[in-house]
């Protein structure tokens, strides 16, 4: 198995299983990490704490890689996040209280690896899509 195949199994292993310490491990002193949202992280600490707010928010969150893609250095795996708001969730612009909701989401992450770590990750998934499914988005006015 290459080593950015390796590793991406270790860090959706580590993922579901809600292993912050295997996280951090994971995740190069020096990761470039970018989200939606205006996220922007560069430690492995800030990394791993991205990951937690999630797991914080969707205690049964599960992560599962539907297709993947690896040249060299590089692994871009289509996922499907699923979990149930039953915890608060930590966002950008604030505490999502819990909704008791089930989410479905799809996306895609990009991940760099060198020496078994993760040096650059790029996340890219649908926030309206997510929001619409915590019911968080206001109901159209009808005329």
């Amino acid at each position: 198995m290459a080593e950015a195949k390796d590793t991406a199994v270790k860090f959706v292993a580590a993922f579901n299983a809600h292993d912050e310490r295997a996280l951090l491990a994971l995740h190069a002193a020096n990761i470039k990490f970018e989200a939606p949202g205006g996220v922007h992280v560069n430690t492995s600490a800030e990394a791993t704490a991205y990951a937690m707010r999630w797991l914080k928010g969707f205690p049964t969150g599960k992560m599962t890689v539907r297709n993947e893609i690896e040249s060299g250095p590089w692994i871009i795996q289509e996922i499907t996040m699923e979990g149930v708001h039953s915890g608060p969730f930590q966002t950008p612009t604030g505490i999502v209280s819990p909704t008791g909701k089930k989410v479905v989401g799809k996306g895609v992450q990009i991940l760099r690896v060198e020496n078994g770590q993760i040096t650059e990750a790029r996340l890219y998934f649908d926030q309206l899509e997510m929001l619409s499914q915590l019911g968080l988005l206001p109901v159209p006015a009808t005329v």
